[in-house]
């Protein structure tokens, strides 16, 4: 397909209409019933824009962008996928089918890292519906109206929040509890939006959510930030939809009212920064004065190669964009068919880091965040005899964690940081303590001492703000 004929209109492909699609013809039988049966349980949603320009049709299972967006047959236990498979095509028992999918859903620990237990925050004794604050200069925020995606990823760690598990999902209706609750928080300089994808919505929707947030009384939050896959599953939001310029209008306001507008782009693979509307896209939003950071996470199956990402990061710093972030693919969702060792993490990300300029070296990885914070591989080494993993903790819940070194011992098939143990006959990890609720009592101690509540320590809310004033 030309330039000329990129779909200008957003036609959305779900599990009910994907037959509707000419590619679904070029499909064999067995692919058509995996998405079948894997989307009952995992999400489903691509578009034209993906299938018509970054999927090759003619490299189809292996292709990267099909298998970032369609369901695949291994994402799912053998067992789980003949039992459903039964249910779906066979038997057709909604009411069994529902609870088969439930029961594997809880299995695929939906709300990793302490989401749900330790990182919503109280106000006046009660959650902050629709927030997460993990750490202290970070909040972030979930808009309802953005809780969907232009496409979803195959391996989304937020995959909970688009399957209908209501009980487990982060949503806001409005933003009046988020700027109540920045108030009483003058230590957050950040405001993270997130979903889904809050650029799912049209610019009138959006600016309700972030025009709140410039007012005078919050002059100490200096970064607002949207995290989006949008600058790659459907780039025509900042060029050609009817109100790309009222959106990179708002941009522009936000710059004028002295924040920095970070768009977080979720870039997986260099072909989603191949085609000229992408590119166009990266071009208009660093002309509104927003920045642009490229983010993804090392997905076996998709991004293993370290020329890619070369590419992916090198391409994104001649349009303007920051490289930032490799994560490690997070131990939730399907996560046995994506994840790599973190020994092949980290020798991919220093293959790729190797082989860029300095400008691209902004970038950090591979890096897991994982319940006490962002914990980044910083290199394999041999030290008094011993092999080990030297990491660091680049963001934390308790600050006074954040790069201190640490060593765990050489494991080729660890894949998260549950995986590894001390180095040099250590018992536990600095931020480790004897007992199992060692990170909520650090915290607790945190938050008395400073008198303010902090994330993830469940201290009562009222005493901390009581301390404070």
């Amino acid at each position: 397909m030309t330039s000329d004929s990129i779909p200008a209109k957003f036609k959305p492909y779900t599990r009910q209409t994907i037959s509707q699609s000419p590619q679904w013809a070029l499909l064999p039988e067995e692919l058509r019933e995996a998405v079948q049966v894997v989307s009952r349980v995992m999400p489903f949603r691509t578009n034209q824009y993906v299938m018509d320009e970054l999927i090759d049709w003619t490299n189809v299972p292996d292709d990267p962008i099909y298998r970032l967006t369609f369901p695949h047959q291994d994402m799912l236990s053998a067992s789980d996928y003949t039992n459903l498979k039964e249910l779906v095509l066979v038997k057709k028992d909604e009411a069994a089918i529902e609870e088969a999918v439930r029961h594997i859903r809880l299995s695929m620990n939906p709300h990793p890292a302490g989401q749900l237990t330790h990182n919503v925050p109280f106000m006046d004794g009660q959650p902050v519906r629709g927030l997460q604050h993990k750490y202290k200069e970070t909040v972030l925020f979930f808009p309802s109206a953005g809780q969907t995606c232009h496409a979803y990823c195959t391996f989304c760690f937020r995959w909970p929040q688009f399957v209908g598990m209501d009980d487990l999902k982060f949503d806001a209706r409005e933003s009046n509890e988020l700027v109540a609750y920045l108030k009483l928080h003058p230590e957050v300089t950040d405001v993270l939006i997130t979903g889904g994808d809050p650029l799912i919505m049209n610019t009138r929707s959006l600016a309700g959510y972030i025009e709140p947030l410039l007012v005078p009384e919050l002059s100490h939050i200096q970064n607002i930030r949207i995290g989006t896959k949008s600058v790659a599953y459907w780039p025509q939001r900042f060029v050609t939809d009817k109100d790309s310029d009222d959106l990179l209008r708002l941009f522009e306001k936000v710059v004028a009212a002295g924040k920095n507008l970070a768009i977080m782009g979720h870039y997986n693979h260099p072909a989603e920064l191949r085609t000229p509307i992408a590119q166009r896209a990266v071009k208009r939003i660093v002309s509104s004065g927003a920045t642009l950071r490229m983010q993804a996470p090392l997905i076996r199956h998709i991004n293993e190669d370290p020329k890619g990402w070369a590419e992916l990061w090198t391409t994104g710093v001649r349009l303007g964009a920051i490289p930032y972030y490799m994560f490690v693919e997070r131990d939730t969702g399907p996560s046995h068919y994506f994840q790599l060792p973190l020994a092949r993490a980290y020798e991919i990300f220093q293959a790729a880091y190797q082989s860029v300029s300095g400008l691209a070296r902004t970038v950090r990885g591979p890096s897991m965040s994982a319940f006490p914070g962002k914990v980044v591989v910083d290199g394999i080494v041999t030290i008094a005899g011993e092999k080990v993993f030297a990491l660091q903790l680049l963001q934390a819940r308790n600050p006074d964690w954040v790069r201190r070194p640490f060593y765990a011992k050489f494991d080729p098939g660890a894949t998260w940081l549950h995986d590894l143990v001390p180095a040099f006959g250590e018992k536990k990890f600095f931020f480790e303590a004897d007992h199992h609720d060692a990170p909520r009592k650090t915290l607790q101690l945190v938050a008395r001492q400073t008198g303010r509540y902090v994330p993830g320590s469940s201290e009562e809310p009222s005493r901390a703000v009581a301390a404070e004033a």
